[in-house]
C-alpha cells in the first residue's frame, strides 16, 4: 500500500460505517497527489450466493470490496465495476458464471470458493485467456495453468505444517484418529499431512474416516464414525480433522459428547468465522471448559491478531465495516484486489486481459495483512504458516497465534 494510500486508509478507518462498503466509497479528494482516474474496467467475482458455502461468499465479497473502498473505487487508476455471478456447486454451475462474465467483458475475475468448480472452469478460463485470481479454492490438481492465479494456498499445504509441527510434537507411539469429508479437498489436506509427518521412520497408523459432506450436519451425523475411531486400540490420543462451518462445530461437539478427551488439530479453517461463537456456551459451559482443557491447535495462513501495519489497517477497517473479525477468506480476496491493483497499474493505458496476465508475474513481493508474500512459479502464493490455539481473548474464545510453522510454497 503507498504511503498516500496509508493516508487515505487511515483518514477512512475514522469515517467507515457499520452498514457495509460500497466499491465506489471514498471521493479521492487529494487532486494535487492524484492522477486522473484511467477507463473504466469490470472485474468478475465468482461466489455463492446460498448453500453451505455462502458464508465464505460474502467473505470474499467483503474483502474485495474493502480494497476497493479504501482506494477510491480504484485498482490501478481504474475506476472499476464488480459483477457478481453465482457460483453454484458444481462444474456445470461455475461454467455458466464464467460464460456471464465473458460476455460482460470484464477485464479479470476473481473469487471461487469450491474446488470441485475451480477444477470445472480451468479449461474454461485458460481458453479464454483472462486471468482469474482465485481467493479460496486451490487443489493440488490445478498444475501448469497460465492465466489461474491462487492468492489463498494450495490444500495440502496446512496438512503439511501440521504434519511437521505433530512429528515434533507428539510421541513417536502416539496414534491420531483422522476425519474429513469425502471429496479430493479433504483428500489433498491428509496428504499434506502424511508429507509433513511421515519422515524419519513416523507413521500414520489405520484409514482416515471420510463422512458425508453434509449441508447441514445433524446433532448426531457423525456419531457413528467418531464411536468407530473412538473404539480402536491403541486408543487416539490426538484428533486431526478436515471440517469448516457449522460441519465443524457439529463435529467437535459430537466429538466431546462421545466422550473424546484429547487434542484436535486441523487447518484452520475449523476455527473461523463464528465457529468458535457457536462452540462457546459460556464460563460455566462444558464444552468450553473442554476445549480450554484439552486445546484446539489449528494452522493457517492468517490471523486477526498479527501485528503489522497491513493487518491494523486492514483488520481494523473490516471490524468497523462489518462488526466482526475478519477471516483468511477476507483477506485472501483483499489480496486478490491488491494484486490486480498492482498489475493492472503496471500495464496503465487501456489494460487488456494477457496484458494484466503478464504483469501479475511481475508484481513482486506483497505487502498483506497475513505478512510479505509473493507468487512462486505455480502462481500460488510462498507465505508463512502459522500456529494457532484457541484461548479465551478477554471473555471470548480466540485463535491467538502462538508461532511461526513454516514457510511454505
Amino acid at each position: 500500500m503507498s504511503q498516500m494510500n496509508r493516508r487515505r486508509a487511515l483518514q477512512l478507518l475514522a469515517a467507515l460505517g457499520t452498514t457495509g462498503l460500497a466499491a465506489g466509497c471514498g471521493s479521492g479528494t487529494d487532486t494535487a497527489e492524484e492522477a486522473q482516474p484511467g477507463s473504466p474496467i469490470k472485474i468478475g467475482l465468482i461466489v455463492p450466493g446460498s448453500g453451505p458455502n455462502k458464508v465464505i461468499g460474502d467473505e470474499i465479497t467483503n474483502g474485495f470490496q474493502l480494497f476497493l473502498a479504501l482506494n477510491d473505487g480504484q485498482l490501478g487508476g481504474h475506476p472499476v465495476t464488480v459483477v457478481p455471478a453465482e457460483e453454484g456447486d458444481t462444474a456445470k454451475t461455475g461454467q455458466a458464471a464464467v460464460d456471464k462474465l465473458l460476455k460482460e467483458g470484464v477485464l479479470a475475475l476473481t473469487g471461487v470458493v469450491s474446488s470441485v468448480v475451480m477444477s470445472g472452469i480451468r479449461d474454461a478460463v485458460e481458453q479464454a485467456r483472462v486471468p482469474l485470481i482465485g481467493s479460496n479454492a486451490s487443489p493440488i490438481s490445478l498444475q501448469s495453468v497460465v492465466y489461474i492465479w491462487r492468492t489463498s494456498y494450495v490444500l495440502n499445504e496446512p496438512g503439511e505444517a501440521l504434519g511437521q509441527y505433530l512429528r515434533q510434537t507428539l510421541d513417536a507411539s502416539s496414534t491420531i484418529a483422522i476425519f474429513g469429508t469425502q471429496g479430493q479437498s479433504s483428500r489433498d489436506v491428509i496428504d499434506g499431512l502424511r508429507n509433513g509427518y511421515e519422515q524419519g521412520g513416523r507413521r500414520l497408523t489405520g484409514d482416515p474416516i471420510f463422512t458425508p459432506d453434509y449441508p447441514n450436519p445433524g446433532k448426531n451425523a457423525y456419531a457413528d464414525p467418531i464411536i468407530k475411531a473412538l473404539g480402536r486400540r491403541p486408543a487416539p490420543d490426538a484428533v486431526f480433522c478436515h471440517y469448516s462451518g457449522v460441519q465443524a462445530v457439529q463435529f467437535i461437539k459430537q466429538l466431546y459428547a462421545q466422550g473424546y478427551r484429547g487434542p484436535i488439530y486441523a487447518p484452520g479453517f475449523l476455527t473461523e468465522g463464528t465457529v468458535l461463537s457457536q462452540l462457546d456456551d459460556g464460563e460455566k459451559g462444558e464444552e468450553r471448559a473442554l476445549i480450554q482443557k484439552y486445546g484446539i491447535e489449528t494452522a493457517l495462513n492468517y490471523s486477526a491478531d498479527l501485528n503489522n501495519t497491513a493487518n491494523r489497517v486492514f483488520a481494523s477497517a473490516y471490524r468497523k465495516a462489518h462488526n466482526a473479525s475478519p477471516t483468511t477468506f477476507a483477506m485472501a480476496s483483499y489480496d486478490a484486489a491488491q494484486v490486480l491493483d498492482k498489475a493492472i497499474r503496471l500495464v496503465g493505458g487501456n489494460p487488456t486481459p494477457q496484458q494484466v496476465n503478464l504483469a501479475l508475474g511481475k508484481i513482486g513481493q506483497i505487502d498483506s495483512p497475513r505478512g510479505a508474500w509473493q507468487f512462486n512459479q505455480p502462481r500460488t502464493p510462498q507465505q508463512k504458516w502459522y500456529l494457532r490455539k484457541v484461548q479465551l481473548d478477554g471473555r471470548l474464545l480466540s485463535n491467538v497465534v502462538m508461532s511461526e510453522l513454516a514457510t511454505l510454497g
